[in-house]
């Protein structure tokens, strides 16, 4: 076994057995299993009205959940994905590197012929791997509770739709991931460590489309990204700006385009290359530590 491997290996294995991290993955599968039910649920509601409304004949016209496509039930899925799941990436990033510091394990992988970009980035590795192998399940999870929901097996397309989803949700979190690293290498306290990264996430996330559209915070929990800017004034001129950097935005959209969402319109292509860009630009954050710094000394 080579040192890539092995460090891949020792990466998964330490971060299964982590706390923290078990519980933000249990929330999340869970979150996820729940999504079809919950669209289901309300479905029913409005079913319920709709058929209310028929028999005191305010109406003829037929049911809009009729030929509801069950791509419908993993929209909240979405949201689960930008909240739960990027804190997820985020602090399991952020214990990789703690946990080394803590340990004083890099003093002594670095004592020997090691390149640190080398070692980073098989942790960063192993990490990806460990989140592509939970939204692999995950995406099971969500196809066989969705066939449930809907009573039939779902179609080839709409399952290669929702894996597609979940491919374009790992490229989303790899970003989180190596911020969370770049934190726990770079910061003097764990408290601080944490908190860096969430802080930033939460602009990426609602601070910035605020800034962009003016669209109500609420709206910022739908899985469809929030409504265009208007066309003058000081938000045409914010929008151009901070549009490229609201990444959560850009995966919604992509993704309500995946889903076939009615409310999505544009293409995907620009939000995939500024998904792609970030997690790019995270991985090298992660990846581009010195020695020096990687053997500091945590203050807490």
């Amino acid at each position: 076994m080579n040192r890539w491997t092995a460090i891949i290996i020792q990466e998964l294995l330490c971060t299964a057995r982590e706390r923290l991290p078990q519980l933000l993955l249990a929330v999340f599968v869970g979150m996820i299993a729940a999504s079809a039910f919950i669209g289901s649920s309300a479905r029913a509601s409005v079913a319920g009205v709709y058929r209310e409304v028929v028999r005191q004949g305010l109406t003829t016209a037929p049911n809009p959940f009729d030929a509801l496509s069950p791509l419908y039930y993993a929209r909240n899925t979405v949201i689960y994905i930008v909240l739960i799941g990027a804190l997820l990436a985020i602090v399991i990033g952020v214990r990789s590197t703690l946990r080394d510091r803590q340990a004083r394990t890099a003093d002594l992988i670095l004592s020997r012929d090691v390149r640190p970009s080398h070692y980073l980035g098989a942790k960063l590795t192993g990490l990806a791997l460990f989140i592509l192998a939970l939204l692999a399940v995950s995406a099971v999870i969500n196809i066989g509770c969705i066939s449930i929901v809907t009573g039939h097996a779902m179609s080839f397309d709409d399952g290669a739709r929702i894996a597609s989803l979940y491919a374009v949700a790992w490229l989303f979190m790899l970003p989180f991931v190596g911020l969370g690293m770049a934190s726990g290498i770079c910061s003097s306290s764990s408290t601080t460590a944490l908190l860096v990264p969430i802080v930033i996430w939460s602009v990426m996330i609602f601070i910035l489309p605020l800034l962009g559209t003016a669209a109500h915070p609420v709206s910022l929990l739908n899985p469809v990204a929030a409504p265009p800017a208007a066309q003058s004034g000081f938000f045409a001129v914010t929008s151009s700006l901070v549009a490229p950097l609201s990444l959560g935005e850009q995966f919604k959209h992509v993704s309500a385009l995946i889903l076939s969402d009615p409310q999505a319109t544009g293409t995907m292509t620009s939000g995939l290359l500024i998904i792609a860009a970030f997690a790019a630009a995270g991985c090298a954050a992660a990846t581009m530590t010195g020695r020096v710094r990687m053997r500091s000394e945590l203050h807490d």
